[in-house]
């Protein structure tokens, strides 16, 4: 263990933590653009539905399963701070044997966990039987995707956002490069595409341990008895059990608001997709200086730095209250030319333009909230977090009730989902004072 110091804080450290994951969560859509075009040139309308459905699946199935990344990010950043290299390890070592455990897991289970996804997803039989042979292979990846999740979170929480980015991008091009040799070049359909998904994730997790092993990291040699400590398993389950449980708020509140506006008619269904999709692109954006706040207050934590911390927090906050701001502004200026790009129907791009000026509000309401996020990970506030997005879904649900019953229609679904992501962000700076004061009042 090495003696704990402040860690350093300022603008352009922000900006270099959050501008790599921001370039990441950008290239990453490229990957499904890819492999929808790969097997979109077979000429089959049933495979090309058939990986669209797989790739919203595993991203669902994948992503509920992302507090491995998040947990592990803050747990590793906290460690650092410290000055504890040996504690770095073991969290890693720890979030490995999660991720495969858990991957192992959803291979036993495959079973009913595809007739529930094939069953939800309302499919024409022909989709669903190529659905079937993609899922069959897919699912294998799951040990070494959430693997993934483990190490890509200990090396954001290590502040090396930079390798983040390198892991990601290797594990799309990869991925890339793979479907057109295998879909394309072997003529192996969406077997091939399946396969290039598995071959892409074992071989970004062979990349990512090179990766930790350089940067001086033996997870592997961490005693079982440690990785089995019960004070330190009960911490980092319950850190991810919050976090679980977070995501599936989020999760809820994104399935009731896709389920309220396709009630609405198609013409609205697809409006709001191509809505949504600019909300994403801000996103991105948001999730970067996320991820700073993680590292950053993670590290502050670590070091017991109170100052350091606040400051990592009131920087983090107004990086992405500006970047909101000026995401809505770019969505109320450019979007109706976005919409014309992303559609050609006359009626989809009418109704897309009403509800502009509400979908550029999202980005702005929704940027304290991913501040605090990465804050609260950072500080490893899960318990809070998990508490206040179930507030927050709460608060949805009571708008949603209040439009319809004011018979505002797809207006009011935006307005509820606009408070929504206020209530998050709302709730979590009114708790934040009390929760920083006792973490470094007890340390």
């Amino acid at each position: 263990m090495i003696p704990s110091t402040p860690m350093p804080t300022g603008h352009r450290r922000v900006l270099t933590l959050a501008l790599p994951m921001t370039v990441a969560n950008v290239t990453t859509p490229l990957l499904g653009f890819v492999g929808a075009a790969v097997v979109g040139r077979l000429g089959d309308a049933a495979l090309l539905g058939a990986i669209s459905l797989g790739a919203v699946i595993f991203d669902a199935l994948f992503w509920s399963f992302g507090s491995l990344r998040m947990a592990t990010a803050g747990l590793t950043a906290q460690a650092v701070g410290a000055g504890n290299t040996a504690e770095v390890d073991r969290s890693l070592a720890r979030a490995l044997a999660a991720g495969v455990t858990a991957g192992l897991a959803i291979v036993l289970l495959q079973w009913p966990i595809g007739q529930a996804a094939f069953a939800l997803s309302g499919a024409s039989p022909a989709v669903i039987a190529a659905l079937a042979s993609y899922f069959s292979i897919r699912i294998l990846s799951a040990p070494f995707a959430l693997a993934n999740y483990a190490v890509l979170g200990s090396v954001l929480g290590r502040g090396r956002t930079d390798l983040g980015l390198v892991l990601q991008v290797a594990i799309n091009l990869i991925n890339i490069a793979l479907t057109l040799s295998l879909v394309l070049g072997a003529d192996l359909g969406i077997a091939g595409a399946a396969l290039s998904a598995l071959g892409a994730e074992a071989a970004g997790l062979a990349l990512g341990l090179f990766v930790v092993a350089r940067l001086g990291s033996r997870p592997f040699r961490v005693p079982l008895s440690e990785i089995r400590d019960a004070a330190a398993l009960r911490r980092t389950l319950s850190v991810n059990a919050d976090v679980i449980l977070r995501t599936l708020a989020i999760i809820a509140a994104i399935v009731l608001f896709s389920a309220l506006g396709a009630r609405q008619g198609d013409v609205i269904l697809a409006a709001n997709a191509v809505l949504w999709n600019l909300f994403l692109i801000g996103g991105f954006f948001l999730d970067g200086f996320a991820t700073a706040a993680e590292t950053l207050c993670g590290q502050s934590v670590g070091a017991r730095d109170a100052r350091g911390f606040r400051a990592a927090a009131s920087l983090s906050l107004r990086w992405c209250l500006g970047f909101g701001l000026a995401v809505g502004l770019a969505a109320l200026t450019g979007g109706a030319a976005f919409i014309d790009f992303v559609t050609t129907n006359g009626p989809v791009r009418e109704a897309a333009r009403a509800y502009l000026p509400l979908a550029a509000l999202a980005p702005v309401a929704a940027a304290a909230a991913f501040a605090y996020d990465g804050i609260y990970v950072g500080a490893t506030w899960t318990r809070a977090m998990r508490n206040l997005m179930l507030l927050a879904l709460a608060a949805f649900g009571v708008a949603l009730a209040v439009v319809q019953t004011l018979g505002l229609g797809n207006a009011g679904l935006w307005v509820a989902f606009v408070v929504f992501l206020a209530a998050r962000g709302l709730g979590q700076a009114i708790a934040y004072p009390g929760l920083a004061r006792r973490t470094f009042a007890t340390r």
